[in-house]
C-alpha cells in the first residue's frame, strides 16, 4: 500500500516506522474474518483493513474526527489480525501510532478523558491494592458491574525460602498481587518443584501496557526504563530468564526492545531484557519432565483427583507472544484432562486490559460469546493465563475460572 506522508508526519520517526508498516498492506481483507469487533458489527472500519485506512488518511494529512478516534477505539489490541495476515503487516505497533496520532489532533470529552486517567494512573498505583482490599470487603454491597471487576479474597499457601542454583526473574505486575495474589505464589512454588528459584526485583512495578495503550506513550516508556532498570542487577548475576504469569505483561516486556530501540540510554539492555523475557508457558516442555522425573507417580495421581479444564489462551498468549498448544500438550502429559473451546479459540473474550471498562457493552458481547463457546460442564474449571481475562471472564460464569498455573500447584501440593 503506497503512502504519500504529510509534511508534518514526513520527517519524523512515528510517521517513517507506519509507512514502513503500511508498504506490506495488500488490502487483502482476510484480517477481516478473525477480527472481532468485525464479527460483531459488521463495519468494515470496524475491522483492521478500515482501520488501516483511516490511519493512512491521517497519515497523509486528512483531518481525524470523533468518529476516527472511536473506531480506533473499539480495536481490541488482540492483534488475531497478524497471526491471519499474510503478509506480515505488523498492526499492533501501527495502531499505537495511529491512536497516538489521532488523539494529538481530536480532544476527548471531559468524563471520558477522566475514566482514561483514572485508569492510567490508578491501575499502576501503590494505592491500587489497598482500594482492592476496602473493595473486598465490601463487596456484597457493590453494584454487580463493579462487583464483576473485584474478585473475592484469595486464600495463599507459604512460599518455598530454599536457596536454589538456577534462578529467574518474575514480575509481580500492577494489579495481579492485589486481585489474584496466588498467581504469584503458584508459579514460585511450581518453579521450586522443578528446581527453580523464583525471585523478584522490589523496583520492578507496571510493565508499562496500561499506561502505553491508553496513549500515555511517555509514562509507559518510562515504567519500562524502570523495569529495566531493577532488572539489570540481577541479569549481570546470571539470571536465567524473566518469566511472565500474566500473558499481556509478557506480550508487553517482549516488546520492550522494539520500543525503546530510539532510546540510546536503553536500547541495547531493552533488547536483552526481551530476549530473557518467557512466557510461564514457554517453560513448560522444560518443567515438565523435571517434574516427572521428581514424581514418576504424578500422572497417574492427577488423571485421578484433578478437575477437567477448558482451556481460554489469551490472545496475548497466541497472537501477541505466538505461543499456541504449549500448555494443552504439556498439562496433559502430567494427566491432566484438558480441552479448547470447539469454536473460535482464536476470538479475543473481550477483556483486552482496560477495554472491558472502557468498552463495556462489545466486551460483554464478546465475552459471553466466548463462554458460549468453552461451555464450562459442572465438573470443569476454566484456566487461562492472563489476569484480565480470568477476571473478565469470571464475571460471567458460575464455573471457576483461574490461572493453569494455580491448578498445576493444587496437584503439586496433592
Amino acid at each position: 500500500m503506497q503512502t504519500r506522508l504529510a509534511p508534518e508526519y514526513a520527517d519524523t520517526a512515528d510517521g517513517r516506522a507506519a509507512e514502513a508498516i503500511l508498504r506490506k498492506c495488500v488490502h487483502c481483507g482476510f484480517c477481516t474474518a478473525t477480527c472481532p469487533t468485525y464479527q460483531l458489527l459488521g463495519d468494515e472500519l470496524d475491522g483492521p483493513r478500515g482501520r488501516i485506512y483511516l490511519m493512512k488518511q491521517v497519515l497523509e494529512g486528512e483531518a481525524p474526527t470523533r468518529k476516527t478516534q472511536l473506531h480506533l477505539d473499539r480495536c481490541l489490541t488482540c492483534r488475531n489480525c497478524e497471526t491471519t495476515c499474510p503478509s506480515g503487516v505488523d498492526y499492533g505497533h501501527l495502531v499505537d501510532i495511529g491512536r497516538k496520532l489521532v488523539d494529538a489532533k481530536v480532544p476527548r470529552p471531559a468524563a471520558e478523558a477522566g475514566v482514561r486517567w483514572a485508569l492510567k494512573e490508578g491501575l499502576p498505583s501503590p494505592l491500587f491494592g489497598p482500594a482492592m482490599q476496602l473493595g473486598q470487603q465490601l463487596r456484597g454491597l457493590l453494584p454487580p458491574g463493579l462487583r464483576q471487576k473485584v474478585p473475592p479474597r484469595q486464600a495463599t499457601r507459604p512460599l518455598p525460602t530454599r536457596t536454589r542454583a538456577r534462578r529467574m526473574l518474575l514480575l509481580a505486575g500492577c494489579v495481579q498481587p492485589a486481585m489474584a495474589p496466588n498467581i504469584h505464589g503458584a508459579t514460585v512454588r511450581v518453579l521450586d518443584a522443578a528446581g527453580i528459584q523464583g525471585v523478584l526485583a522490589p523496583k520492578a512495578g507496571c510493565c508499562g501496557a496500561v499506561k502505553f495503550h491508553l496513549n500515555d506513550q511517555d509514562g509507559g516508556l518510562a515504567q519500562m526504563r524502570a523495569n529495566i532498570d531493577a532488572w539489570w542487577p540481577e541479569v549481570e548475576r546470571g539470571v536465567e530468564a524473566i518469566v511472565m504469569n500474566a500473558s499481556g505483561c509478557g506480550s508487553t516486556v517482549k516488546d520492550y526492545g522494539h520500543l525503546l530501540q530510539g532510546d540510546p540510554a536503553y536500547a541495547e539492555r531493552a533488547r536483552r531484557i526481551s530476549s530473557l523475557t518467557r512466557d510461564l508457558a514457554e517453560l513448560l516442555p522444560m518443567l515438565v519432565p523435571a517434574l516427572q522425573a521428581a514424581r514418576p507417580e504424578l500422572p497417574a495421581q492427577v488423571a485421578a483427583r484433578a478437575p477437567a479444564l477448558v482451556f481460554h489462551p489469551p490472545c496475548s498468549l497466541q497472537h501477541g507472544q505466538k505461543v499456541r498448544g504449549v500448555v494443552e500438550q504439556q498439562l496433559a502429559a502430567l494427566g491432566l484432562r484438558i480441552r479448547v473451546a470447539d469454536a473460535e479459540p482464536h476470538l479475543c473474550c473481550g477483556s483486552a486490559g482496560t477495554y472491558s471498562v472502557l468498552q463495556p457493552v462489545l466486551a460483554t458481547q464478546l465475552r459471553d460469546r466466548k463462554l458460549g463457546h468453552l461451555r464450562p460442564a459442572a465438573t470443569e474449571t476454566i484456566v487461562s493465563a492472563n489476569i484480565g481475562c480470568i477476571t473478565h471472564l469470571q464475571g460471567g460464569t458460575a464455573a471457576p475460572v483461574r490461572h493453569w498455573v494455580e491448578v498445576l500447584d493444587d496437584v503439586l501440593q496433592g
